[in-house]
């Protein structure tokens, strides 16, 4: 669970929905029941209040979408669930035995999360600056998981120390969709469990393909975050950087092979080893 992270001897598998449901809680149902038959732990969600989000001068912008042509404010309108569908979406994950939290960015999404009860809270890349949201989400007293994209180490250290809970999480990440290889930076990993030896370290990415998502638990990430989508070529901004339900059942199979296969780093003689060793061994 979320609210254990720091005891799991597992990574912790996120299915990033995002805005991928387009407004439609059916998608975000067909979604869910992806990510819960791939074995993730938890799905997520992000929350706005779209006229404090949306910059005043982006807000009248006309743009063509699936719904026809309006302005950018009722597009962001239109993709965005409310009370009412998150209550849909926390009784339809307690069916599927599957978590769920949501990436606020700004205080009255966290308001409305929080009559909700949702589990946690994750602090967009984007959102790492805004300090009078992490204190909001600090007085919640639950979870809380923070992603680095975009960011300076100095601007990551000041949103650490913006929370005095035990329960904060720091994922290494790139913002850019999709992600270049060469943009990883994997070895940030070895770096934030350095800088940060108290809290759990895990790895949010936007890249095509699932190798380095694999080989980030290799590199000791505890965390795994990847956006899902039914088809890459639905319509929205983070379809083409997620991964297909096909996709993300190979992930999880892989970080399961690959955590199995770390072991605790101490040399030891196995019982499968012994027989071998008394054959073939001539100098005892």
């Amino acid at each position: 669970m979320l609210s254990n992270i720091k005891n799991l001897d597992t990574v912790y598998v996120i299915a990033e929905i995002g805005l991928n449901h387009n407004g439609d809680i059916e998608i975000a149902k067909q979604l869910i029941n992806v990510a819960a038959s791939a074995g993730c732990n938890a799905v997520k969600f992000q929350k706005r209040t779209p006229e404090v989000c949306v910059p005043d001068d982006q807000k009248n912008i006309e743009r063509d979408t699936p719904w026809g042509r309006m302005s950018y404010l009722d597009y962001r309108y239109k993709v965005e669930f409310e009370k009412e569908e998150y209550l849909i979406i926390d009784e339809y994950c307690k069916k599927k035995n599957i978590e769920w939290f949501v990436s606020t960015w700004d205080n009255e999404s966290v308001d409305q999360m929080e009559d909700i009860g949702v589990c946690g809270y994750k602090v967009p890349s984007a959102c790492i600056t805004d300090l009078g949201m992490l204190n909001r989400l600090n007085k919640t007293n639950k979870p809380i998981i923070i992603s680095t994209g975009m960011s300076t180490l100095e601007e990551i250290d000041v949103a650490v120390k913006s929370f005095d809970s035990d329960l904060l999480s720091i994922l290494h990440c790139t913002s850019s969709y999709p992600c270049s290889n060469d943009e990883v930076n994997l070895n940030m990993i070895h770096e934030l469990k350095k800088m940060y030896p108290e809290n759990v370290i895990g790895y949010s990415g936007h890249e095509s393909g699932l190798q380095i998502s694999v080989a980030a638990v290799a590199m000791g990430a505890k965390i795994i975050e990847r956006h899902i989508t039914l088809d890459r070529t639905m319509w929205g901004s983070d379809q083409a950087a997620s991964v297909e339900p096909e996709g993300l059942r190979k992930l999880v199979r892989d970080i399961r092979v690959v955590e199995s296969a770390l072991g605790d780093g101490k040399k030891v003689i196995y019982e499968s080893e012994k027989s071998s060793r008394e054959k073939l061994r001539r100098f005892k």
